[in-house]
């Protein structure tokens, strides 16, 4: 399995049962699953969403959105507890041609990704329990 780091962007060969052991990337040393959220730009989602192998669900939010704040800490609570997935938050404004991409017409929108292919979108703040269910849902359907 191919996991990117989120530090340097290098690409890792990491064995599947070994992902629930902070592997670390080979580079730069630092972990490839940081069980936080991530930041992606402009300049790094392509190359980091091409070569993931792990679903990546990410958070279209802005600095101004209540909503999109309101979210954030349960965002990162969930983010704590699957190791499975990888978390990241794309702010809206510093990367508008992201934000045009994936269409978005309401913040927080959070949209689940397999490589270059979206698997699922919700719009609309979330508590954690509502967040995980519906991760949940969509990675076993």
């Amino acid at each position: 399995m191919i996991v990117v780091c989120p530090s340097c962007g290098a690409k890792n060969r990491v064995p599947e049962n070994k992902l629930a052991e902070q592997p670390q990337c080979g580079q730069c040393h630092a972990k490839l699953l940081p069980l936080a959220p991530i930041e992606l730009n402009e300049q790094n989602f392509s190359h980091f969403i091409t070569y993931s192998d792990l679903p990546v669900l990410i958070d279209l939010w802005a600095e101004w959105c209540g909503p999109c704040k309101m979210m954030a800490p349960h965002f990162a609570h969930v983010a704590a507890q699957n190791p499975q997935v990888i978390f990241a938050k794309i702010n809206t404004e510093t990367s508008p041609r992201l934000s045009q991409a994936f269409h978005v017409r309401s913040i927080p929108t959070l949209v689940l990704m397999n490589k270059t292919t979206e698997i699922a979108r919700i719009s609309g703040a979330l508590r954690s329990t509502e967040l995980q269910q519906w991760l949940d849902q969509q990675l076993h359907s």
